[in-house]
């Protein structure tokens, strides 16, 4: 009876037998589509069906404490033959000791040594597991809060002008931050923090910067500390700020010498608010691109960071809503 009812339709309106075919191959399509998995296009959707389908994994914060802070006031006049200013700013009593040209494996074994065999807990512990394959050691004791600078250089007699060629077997310098007291280091998670610093030399004369930072933790895992890309007000370039070109050419010569970290080469604008809505203030950190420009309404509509077009696999909030509303009130 049906089949002689669409026969009969056919007969007088062909056109009616096709929109009948078309949509029962559209309904066919979307069923092979959700069966292997497949979505419907993100242009397709509208928000409501982007904001439920978003599969953006939300990472668990755990807070931690770090008692450890290293500056470099005046990177511009840092050289080997010179030496470097170091500022400590550390919440308790601890131990600052530099290494300088200290070797690369043997550092990482250091780390990988601090996971599986003991703990970093001094800097007779990273001398041991360094095997002494470093030059020369300075150590300084930093009280408590103070913020003095630390003057640290090579000695004439060492006659080290360079590093020589990349790749290179020793980092020019690498400082340890330790607490100096055996309480606190109970107290703390983060019980040592290890930076590697370049220094510029007869090879490379880029300006002294800090390359990786490692905190050591107590459970006997350490995180390489990155910075986050987060746009903040700033004044306009002044004379003394490098031109473009010279950013340029520093960024070629840090990635020929094997120094160069993952910073984006975006230029940000200057705000702090929410890129996309230009309201909420920025509080999300988007994965793996390390991007800070979403707030908590605009975050949960993007897949995609809107700054890099990066694909997002995760991201975290750098405060809870409560510690907002606190911030807020007090303010």
């Amino acid at each position: 009876m049906a089949a002689v009812f669409l026969v009969t339709l056919y007969e007088y309106s062909p056109l009616f037998y096709i929109a009948l075919v078309s949509v029962c191959f559209l309904v066919t399509s979307a069923v092979v589509l959700g069966w292997f998995g497949l979505g419907v296009p993100v242009i397709l959707r509208n928000s409501e069906e982007t904001e439920s389908s978003t599969r953006v994994l939300k990472k668990r914060m755990r807070q931690v404490k770090n008692p450890f802070g290293l500056e470099i006031p005046r990177p511009a006049a840092a050289s080997l033959t010179k030496g470097v200013t170091l500022t400590p700013d550390c919440l308790e009593d601890c131990v600052l000791t530099c290494y300088w040209g200290c070797s690369v494996q043997k550092l990482h074994e250091a780390l990988q040594k601090h996971v599986y065999c003991f703990r970093i807990k001094t800097p007779q512990a990273l001398e041991d597991a360094l095997y002494n394959e470093y030059l020369y050691r300075q150590q300084y004791f930093i009280k408590k809060n103070d913020k003095e600078e630390k003057y640290c250089q090579l000695p004439e007699d060492a006659q080290v002008v360079d590093f020589g060629p990349v790749p290179r077997s020793r980092y020019p310098l690498v400082a340890l931050l330790t607490l100096a007291d055996e309480e606190d280091r109970e107290i703390y998670d983060i019980i040592a923090m290890v930076a590697v610093i370049h220094i510029p030399d007869e090879s490379y004369r880029l300006s002294c910067r800090i390359l990786y930072q490692y905190l050591l933790l107590a459970q006997g895992q350490y995180h390489d500390l990155k910075q986050l890309f987060m746009s903040a007000s700033s004044p306009a370039p002044s004379s003394g700020r490098a031109s473009p070109g010279k950013s340029s050419t520093d960024r070629t010569l840090l990635e020929k010498a094997g120094l160069a970290g993952d910073e984006p080469e975006l230029q940000e604008e200057n705000s702090k608010d929410c890129v996309v809505c230009q309201n909420g203030p920025v509080n999300w950190v988007l994965l793996p691109c390390r991007h800070t420009c979403l707030c908590d309404g605009c975050v949960r509509y993007f897949q995609q960071c809107p700054m890099c077009r990066q694909f997002v696999q995760e991201s975290f909030p750098l405060c809870s809503k409560k510690e907002q509303d606190e911030d807020e009130s007090t303010r």
